[in-house]
């Protein structure tokens, strides 16, 4: 795997594996009445509302006007989890613009709604390292492997970072983790900058990175910087050896944690 920096056309309107073991991906915008009809298959699959209202019927339940942010930068997500086997239909109350997350699975677990009043909001990091932290689907949420968060970093802040890894199954400290980093910036003119880098440098690139791109982290370390003026948002979806987000920092750069005094006041950037 070496096109880390995925360009929007390849999985806008199609769900693409990457490459990746487990972890597939895909969006899709929809118009007032338009529809979209499929299905999970082998794969369990959340659907996260990146803006506007829909509903779903399908095979495991029906839901009504799911969403109600115009945007992602516009207030907490609605994210609806479905199991392998699961016929749906999305239809667009509202313009819709969605984010599929998938993961391979062999284990059924009950389809739910996750809405904002269930979303854990934590602000994580310090000083210009601050960023706040969205989780839809946690450890400690019913499936089998996928696990989704969303990251929101302010203008001309560091996120993951110190950089960390999750690429060896060594639990507790660490488990070995694919990765998606899927991208929306505030002003669609800006960009992130997105390193990843292995221990020995057998991966070692810096991409610029703009809205709606995205980025896989198949292994090795993997900060992220707003470029100065654009606040940065980016979907993670994440799945591997175990159910836990057990990561290791860079040892070369861990240090930075003990100059960190204050939160950017900045954040929380969407509130409940």
């Amino acid at each position: 795997m070496t096109d880390l920096l995925v360009r929007a056309e390849k999985f806008r309107n199609r769900i693409e594996d990457f490459g990746y073991e487990f972890l597939s991906f895909q969006t899709r915008k929809l118009e007032v009445g338009q529809e979209y009809k499929s299905e999970t298959a082998a794969r369990e699959m959340a659907m996260v509302v990146l803006g506007g209202v829909c509903s779903v019927t399908s095979s495991r339940g029906n839901w009504q006007g799911i969403g109600q942010r115009e945007t992602v930068f516009d207030g907490l997500p609605y994210t609806l989890y479905l199991p392998i086997g699961t016929t749906f239909t999305v239809s667009a109350d509202s313009t819709c613009d969605l984010a599929f997350c998938y993961c391979k699975a062999d284990e059924e677990y009950p389809a739910r709604l996750v809405t904002p009043a269930h979303v854990g909001i934590e602000i994580r990091g310090g000083g210009n390292a601050t960023r706040q932290i969205n989780s839809m689907l946690p450890p400690a949420f019913l499936a089998q492997r996928l696990m989704v968060v969303e990251v929101f970093t302010p203008a001309g802040n560091w996120s993951s970072f110190p950089p960390h890894k999750h690429d060896v199954h060594n639990p507790p400290a660490e488990v070995d983790l694919e990765e998606i980093y899927y991208y929306r910036i505030e002003r669609p003119e800006g960009f992130a900058m997105q390193k990843v880098y292995s221990v020995d440098r057998r991966i070692d690139e810096t991409m610029t990175v703009r809205d709606g791109e995205l980025v896989l982290v198949p292994e090795g370390y993997h900060p992220v910087v707003a470029a100065h003026g654009y606040n940065v948002y980016y979907l993670n979806a994440l799945a591997g050896s175990a159910r836990s987000l057990a990561c290791t920092d860079d040892p070369d750069y861990a240090w930075v944690k003990s100059g960190w005094k204050e939160k950017d006041p900045r954040l929380p950037m969407v509130k409940r």
